[in-house]
């Protein structure tokens, strides 16, 4: 750095070099026709539901368009770095369904996907912008910024930096190099910005001139800020869209100022809106329950989020849950996502989840992935209280998950303490029996005659037509008596699945041994 700006200028000083001959010394290339699309975060925390939802738009975008889609980590804040975050990135991208087509982990032709390991670019870009007076050093200290900042909130005015080191001459600044090697540089904001059209925004043009400061591009330790990085990158890595979050929207003019002191062609931008809570509030990463951690651990099914994220936004002809990843892929239209932030409600989740769910269950092959999810969590959550392992061979499992379809949100309720019946036998006395009628003999054994007659040609229908006439025939006992007393035996529990149900998931079998242990009691 500081042997580059000796020599930019006290060789040449600001200088009109042709942007053509730079752009060609740089070995850089416009964007090509095809689709580019990326998504670009920071590592410094993991991932969350506003930064799925960029990276969903940006690949289905690139899917819809037979493009690729990059992923690019943004590490260039070292400060605020935190362990694990990059790998959880694209753990969850790929955990999601959406896995980049080039990135850190998978590599590609326009590596590396860091950009810390890409300063030499940044350094290259700075230079030319510097030899073509587009760029300067910035000698202030942190005090000196920080006074500003501090003396416009006293005045009730944006903080901005005054500029100041961009009207040093070369003689200053060269004694100046003398004492400080490895100033920062800025970059000279230029009052004739060029308006621009967002796909989602329309045309736009904002004065940044007027309003900001020369902003900061590559900082005294050799790292870029966001501006340069992010034009640097997605030049080279010829980037033909990008969608990314509207709080970018102003910063946009800066961008454009840079393509067009670096000769270069811009991509086409698409501004999203944000996902907000419900409330409107911002989704803040203080909430532990918009990491996709969370509900990858909580059981919720990653196209069921896809849908959710979708559904309360806009880019479709119309809202419909239990949209699948190819059908939103399908479905999507730049040109219908509207400037209005979407409202994300989190209570919808179950739903969405159990519609995607029953998608599931319908599937055989995907059915037997359950089963032997729904053996793991059992194994996990009971474990050593497992009377009779027969609970986790595969006829019973999907048994279980046949019958509950459509009634669960997830696969992990079934392993609830709502339905703890399923793996372990309740420890029910008499005396809870006696407490509900006193006509317990008289029901358990027209329900053990019932299973004897019926063997293991058991359907709800008709069980539910034979505990009927079990009713019938007992006048001077309520119905409701009668299937809350055969409730608790097989469970312990005054509230569940329909009670035919419940003799069809255990079998007949294991309702009888239930009722015989609690007679017994």
């Amino acid at each position: 750095m500081a042997l580059f700006l000796r020599r930019c200028w006290l060789a040449h000083g600001p200088s009109g070099r042709s942007l053509r001959r730079r752009e060609a010394s740089l070995g850089a290339a416009g964007p090509g026709t095809a689709v580019r699309v990326r998504f670009a975060p920071s590592p410094t925390g993991f991932l969350h539901l506003g930064g799925l939802r960029t990276a969903l738009y940006n690949y289905i975008f690139a899917k819809k368009h037979g493009g690729s889609f990059i992923l690019r980590l943004e590490d260039t804040d070292q400060t605020r770095l935190v362990p694990g975050a990059a790998e959880n990135i694209e753990d969850m991208l790929e955990w999601a369904g959406i896995p980049p087509d080039e990135s850190p982990r998978r590599g590609g032709p326009a590596g590396p996907y860091q950009q810390s390991q890409r300063l030499e670019l940044y350094a290259q870009a700075a230079e030319a912008l510097l030899q073509m007076g587009a760029a300067y050093p910035c000698f202030c200290s942190p005090q000196r910024l920080e006074l500003l900042k501090k003396e416009a909130l006293r005045n009730h005015q944006t903080p901005r930096y005054d500029n100041r080191c961009r009207h040093l001459s070369q003689k200053q600044v060269a004694q100046k190099l003398a004492q400080e090697p490895t100033p920062a540089i800025r970059f000279r904001l230029d009052k004739d910005v060029p308006a621009f059209q967002d796909l989602v925004y329309g045309w736009n043009r904002h004065e940044v001139a007027s309003v900001e400061g020369d902003p900061v591009i590559l900082k005294s330790d050799g790292f870029p800020t966001y501006h340069l990085a992010c034009v640097v990158d997605d030049h080279h890595m010829g980037i033909s869209h990008v969608l990314r979050g509207s709080e970018w929207l102003v910063s946009t003019a800066k961008h454009l100022l840079l393509y067009q002191a670096l000769g270069w062609q811009p991509p086409h931008f698409a501004h999203l809106p944000l996902l907000l809570n419900k409330d409107g509030s911002k989704l803040s990463k203080r909430q532990g329950d918009i990491f996709l951690e969370h509900f990858a651990s909580a059981g919720f099914l990653p196209a069921a989020l896809l849908d959710l994220i979708t559904n309360c936004g806009s880019g479709f002809a119309e809202n419909q849950m239990g949209r699948t990843l190819p059908e939103l892929v399908a479905q999507f239209d730049l040109s219908r996502v509207i400037c209005h932030s979407a409202l994300l409600d989190l209570e919808k989740l179950p739903e969405f989840n159990r519609l995607h769910l029953c998608r599931l269950v319908d599937s055989k092959p995907q059915r037997h992935q359950l089963m032997g999810k729904l053996r793991a969590l059992v194994e996990e959550v009971f474990g050593s209280q497992l009377q009779d392992r027969a609970v986790l061979e595969p006829a019973y499992l999907e048994r279980v998950i046949l019958l509950r379809q459509g009634h669960i949100g997830r696969l992990q309720d079934l392993v609830s303490p709502v339905y703890a019946y399923l793996w372990t036998r309740p420890a029910v006395e008499r005396a809870q029996l006696d407490a509900i009628t006193e006509e317990v003999d008289m029901i358990t054994q027209r329900v053990l005659g019932l299973l004897d007659g019926a063997g293991l040609s058991l359907t709800q229908d008709s069980l539910n037509r034979e505990l009927r006439k079990l009713s019938a025939d007992l006048p001077g006992t309520k119905p409701s008596h009668v299937m809350k007393l055969i409730r608790v035996a097989l469970s312990g529990q005054l509230q569940g699945p329909p009670v035919a149900e419940m003799i069809v998931s255990l079998g007949p079998q294991e309702v009888r041994a239930r009722i015989q242990q609690v007679l017994s009691s």
